[in-house]
């Protein structure tokens, strides 16, 4: 055998399930063998040049492992995803560098919000936004954070944020083509109790079209942080702002949330439905987690603050009340309501049933945005199946009048959202 191995000139290169049937087969060629079927310890030794070493390979598949099976290491990032979208034509490269740009700020406002009590983060910062709304020192980061990673993704020319006045044109050098309207941090009044909070965003194109905040001689106004009831002329940038983010739902072109939770979950739909991404802290990167998710078509968990029962119309207490009863199946509906729109909602998501924010004698239209809120959770909702309406008609047909234009909200799985409208009729 030693001579054999010394004859060898090449090596064979033999896969997995080659090797496993790899026999060799020793041939004395031209010399007979003994009736044991052993050659003479002289003859092996005198012949060894003669000795062949074959490799046999089985030609039948294995049947301990298929082609199909997936490897538990095998990942896929929202980087890779949104490449992916982009090679199918869903989406153009403009579009993967600003939901990149996102995913970035949402990773930043993930490690503020988990540091928050540690970085004395907590609390009320001082300022009041131009809902007249305390702003949380959160808050006023988060903006910060979101608005600078959006500007220098070099794709935007408008954005859009609860937080400010008016939307805010990006500089000339930086200027793209889409507008991101956000809701920095949803449920920022929850901080300080370490409770589910969330960011929300839409991209739209430009538009040439809108209704807001323009008087009849053509002048355009907005309010300040400082008083609310102070109107400020706006200048032609801004008035052009107004202009291209005063868009129905209808023509939202991507949206998604970020919840910060006890994982964070960055859930983002480009019009293929929806899909659910969940940070990994090992790598630091947003991995698919869910596909296509779907809303259930009913459910029986229905998120609404009756704190504010009082103060609602008759109509819309005979809903609630209704919600109370055993009914055909003999037990009634949960209440589970967390008082974060990205909390609650993620659950109804999930689980089905509804959400609701309506109106009241204090809030005539409720609290939530349009634009910043409502349009993008719609637009996510319908993706999976779902609906979202105020009561009478379908958030995404609803044309903003004003930048921070507020609706009543209900939304969730269709058959509870169309039982809602029912009794609002």
């Amino acid at each position: 055998m030693a001579a054999a191995a010394a004859t060898s000139s090449h090596l064979l290169l033999l896969s997995r399930q080659q090797a496993a049937s790899l026999r060799c087969r020793l041939s004395f060629l031209g010399q007979p063998r003994r009736p044991g079927g052993r050659a003479a310890a002289g003859q092996a030794q005198a012949l060894g040049a003669g000795v062949r070493c074959m490799a046999a390979v089985d030609t039948a598949p294995a049947a301990t492992e298929t082609s199909s099976t997936k490897s538990s290491y095998e990942l896929v990032t929202l980087t890779t995803w949104l490449l992916k979208q982009e090679q199918a034509g869903v989406i153009d490269n403009e579009m993967t560098i600003v939901l990149a740009s996102i995913s970035t700020a949402c990773k930043q406002i993930a490690a503020l919000v988990l540091r928050a009590p540690i970085s004395n983060l907590t609390g009320v910062q001082g300022a009041v936004n131009v809902q007249g709304e305390d702003q949380k020192k959160l808050d006023v980061i988060s903006n910060e954070v979101f608005s600078n990673c959006l500007k220098s993704s070099g794709r935007t020319g408008v954005i859009a944020s609860e937080e400010e006045d008016v939307p805010v044109a990006v500089e000339q050098s930086y200027s793209g083509n889409y507008i991101v309207v956000f809701d920095p941090l949803d449920g920022s009044s929850n901080i300080d109790a370490a409770v589910s909070t969330g960011s929300i965003f839409g991209i739209y194109a430009p538009n040439d079209e809108c209704l807001a905040d323009v008087e009849d001689n053509g002048t355009a106004f907005r309010v300040t942080n400082a008083s609310p009831t102070v109107r400020v002329q706006l200048d032609s940038v801004e008035q052009r702002c107004v202009v291209s983010v005063c868009q129905p739902g209808s023509n939202l072109l991507a949206a998604g949330y970020c919840m910060y939770s006890s994982s964070v979950i960055f859930v983002l739909t480009v019009g293929t439905g929806v899909y659910v991404f969940t940070l990994d802290p090992m790598y630091g990167e947003f991995v698919l987690t869910q596909e296509k998710v779907q809303i259930p078509k009913a459910g029986k968990i229905y998120a609404f603050n009756e704190g504010n029962f009082a103060l609602w119309d008759d109509k819309l207490k005979r809903y609630m009340d209704s919600l109370k009863e055993p009914g055909d199946s003999g037990k009634p509906y949960s209440a589970r309501y967390i008082g974060s729109l990205v909390g609650d909602f993620h659950r109804t998501l999930l689980y089905g049933g509804i959400y609701g924010y309506p109106r009241d004698k204090k809030s005539k239209n409720g609290k939530l945005r349009l634009l910043y809120e409502c349009a993008p959770m719609s637009f996510i909702v319908e993706q999976a199946g779902g609906k979202g309406s105020d009561g009478h008609q379908r958030i995404l047909d609803i044309t903003p009048t004003e930048i921070h234009q507020r609706v009543p909200l209900y939304i969730g799985s269709v058959e509870e959202v169309e039982k809602v409208e029912k009794f609002l009729a």
